[in-house]
């Protein structure tokens, strides 16, 4: 979607003007990684407007492969409007105007599969899947086991207001079950399937996912990752194959997340999912896996708009393999991704 940003904060009938940029859960992780130098293509749906040509255009200007974007001469591109609070404030207010977009007609009928399939990642989102049943359709058929298909990453993003009924819940469930790589928040999960206890009550809803990664707000993550997960990419259900070696069962790693000045949330979950999976490309760690997508989501933090251009590789790098009590008293605030940034500059307490 093209997003409008408030000049000033307030309610948005007392916002006098908007400035463009755009948003869009899955789009916004295809242009951070893509920004990082992975090979990344975006498929969507956009109208023959200008708002579509804006949309491909600023995608494809992060490095994204925008080929396979449809264009719809019968809908719309989708828009919305929001206010500069927190989303998780009742201050905060979002106007979506994506019914009969574009992007909500996608269906197994008008996006290429086989396209879609090609990739060594397939990141999907509850977002989509809420926008029609057409939607729903494809993300389902995208999910289903099959001898080839991506190893799947699915970041939950309930947005209650999308969901046309109450199925929204099992939905969810549904399709992050049939994820190989799942995100979701722990207030997310309680607020979704009544889940409480912590991230290990969510990892008993959701054991099948190779990869849980329960996010904890400003506390941190935790991952829970069985058997083919602790190495590199894993063994998607599908039935592709990648390198092997012995793993555990089950293994828990936790990370803290950082002490950040905050300029806007928007944003910021898709950001932690991109620099996860940076991470999870590079085969690194568990914990530089979250660590990364710490800092990921940070950039986030510290910009006004949905997307920011993550820290360089060795940047990261350097925050990353920090001690604890180094990571722990780092202090991340607006432009501190810019490069030649070294640890030692980033503000402390």
């Amino acid at each position: 979607m093209v997003t409008f940003l408030p000049g000033r904060p307030g309610r948005l009938a007392d916002v006098p003007s908007f400035s463009r940029a755009i948003g869009g859960a899955e789009s916004n992780v295809a242009c951070g990684l893509a920004a990082a130098g992975f090979a990344v293509r975006w498929v969507s749906r956009v109208g023959v407007d200008g708002f579509g040509d804006h949309l491909v255009e600023t995608v494809g200007g992060y490095g994204v492969d925008t080929s396979a974007v449809g264009r719809d001469s019968e809908r719309p591109t989708g828009v919305y409007f929001r206010t500069a609070g927190d989303r998780g404030t009742d201050g905060h207010e979002v106007a979506y105007y994506r019914a009969g977009s574009a992007a909500s007609a996608m269906s197994v009928e008008n996006v290429d599969l086989s396209v879609v399939r090609a990739g060594r990642v397939l990141h999907l989102s509850g977002i989509t899947a809420a926008l029609s049943s057409s939607c729903l359709e494809l993300v389902r058929e995208l999910m289903t086991p099959a001898v080839g298909r991506p190893l799947v990453s699915f970041d939950v993003n309930h947005r209650a207001g999308l969901w046309r009924d109450a199925d929204g819940p099992r939905v969810l469930l549904e399709l992050a079950r049939g994820a190989d790589i799942v995100y979701v928040g722990e207030d997310e999960a309680e607020e979704v399937w009544g889940v409480t206890g912590g991230p290990a009550a969510v990892r008993a809803v959701l054991p099948e996912p190779s990869v849980l990664v329960v996010k904890q707000g400003g506390r941190g993550a935790t991952a829970f990752v069985s058997d083919a997960a602790e190495w590199g990419l894993g063994a998607p259900r599908g039935g592709a194959a990648y390198r092997c070696s012995p793993a555990p069962l089950e293994s828990v790693t936790w990370a803290s997340a950082l002490d950040v000045d905050v300029v806007a949330t928007t944003g910021a979950g898709d950001a932690f999912a991109a620099g996860f999976l940076s991470a999870t490309l590079r085969d690194l760690p568990l914990r530089d896996r979250l660590r990364h997508g710490h800092l990921w989501a940070a950039a986030a933090l510290t910009v006004p708009g949905d997307l920011a251009v993550p820290p360089s590789r060795a940047h990261a790098d350097r925050l990353v393999a920090l001690g604890d009590d180094a990571w722990g008293r780092l202090r991340l605030g607006p432009g501190w991704t810019q490069v030649g940034t070294a640890p030692e500059e980033v503000r402390t307490p």
